[in-house]
């Protein structure tokens, strides 16, 4: 299992490191998957940003609502967002 999450880490640190967030790029502005996107890369980006002046964890060059919501999707999704997490500390001897 560690040697998975290891390999899912330099995947998204080596894709983390090419793609660029530039305005314009793909022809618009950011959507929804772009914001998913950006929420997955989160742990990563922002210790990449503490460094680099030229690195930033949120597109400003976004359409709203739905970036926002990929977003958010993409954060939850990799801090645990769902509430199964909050189960496992019960017993079931209540």
């Amino acid at each position: 299992m560690l040697k998975i999450i290891l390999f899912c880490l330099c995947v998204m640190l080596i894709l983390t490191l090419t793609l660029k967030n530039t305005p314009g790029e793909h022809n618009g502005v950011a959507g929804f998957w772009r914001g998913l996107w950006h929420g997955l890369i989160l742990p990563i980006t922002f210790v990449i940003s503490l460094f680099s002046d030229s690195v930033t964890i949120y597109e400003a060059h976004n359409n709203g609502g739905w970036y926002n919501l990929g977003f958010l999707l993409g954060v939850a999704t990799i801090f645990g967002g769902g509430g199964a997490g909050s189960a496992a500390g019960h017993s079931d001897g209540q």
